[in-house]
């Protein structure tokens, strides 16, 4: 088995533990007999960058993360593939431009679906995040929650625009404030 297909086992038993097992449970996991053979994989898993030894525990690093980007895809007529090499894509890192700011929401509703977030997406939101007319944000509306586009009128009013026409406009009775701004969003088409 390759090192490729080691670290393969080992995400897998990530992701239904939380944790990367111990060297013993290694041996199991991955297929191996001996334990110099798990210290030889560990040993070149830790010079690849994919895991570290914090004391006498083993942990994934920030490239056991990591994601394959293997292509362009063209989402009109098909075209030929090409071999664009494969590139290394870490999901926070494209979604998140700051942890501490940011939060996940769970869309429901239909009142979205213009701006292409449907029922059951979930959306990045910056919270704090200077805010701009034409932003989709995430906001607190007369004490309810929603995610809408945010708009402003000739004399400067800000309201809330849904992406569907079936909704009408929001216009703040009392209080709004924007929670924050929406930056991407994910769904997960098959489960």
């Amino acid at each position: 088995m390759s090192d490729e297909k080691h670290l393969e086992a080992l995400r897998t038993y990530w992701k239904a533990n939380q944790c990367l097992p111990s060297y013993a449970g290694i041996c199991e996991v991955v297929g191996l007999k001996s334990k110099s053979g798990v210290f030889e994989l560990v040993g070149r898993l830790v010079e690849a960058g994919f895991i570290e030894r914090v004391g006498r525990r083993l942990a994934p690093t920030r490239k056991f993360f990591g994601r394959p980007l293997v292509a362009s895809v063209r989402a009109g007529l098909p075209e030929p593939a090409t071999d664009e090499g494969i590139e290394i894509l870490y999901i926070d890192d494209y979604l998140v431009d700051d942890p501490n700011r940011t939060v996940l929401c769970k869309v429901r509703g239909d009142s979205m679906t213009g701006a292409g977030l449907l029922a059951g997406d979930i959306v990045v939101v910056e919270r704090n995040a200077v805010t701009r007319p034409n932003d989709i944000v995430v906001a607190n509306v007369d004490g309810e929650l929603t995610v809408k586009t945010l708009k402003v009128t000739a004399t400067g009013s800000y309201y809330l625009e849904a992406a569907n026409p079936a909704y009408p406009a929001i216009h703040p009775k009392g209080s709004l404030e924007i929670i924050g701004v929406v930056v991407g969003s994910f769904r997960r088409i098959r489960k």
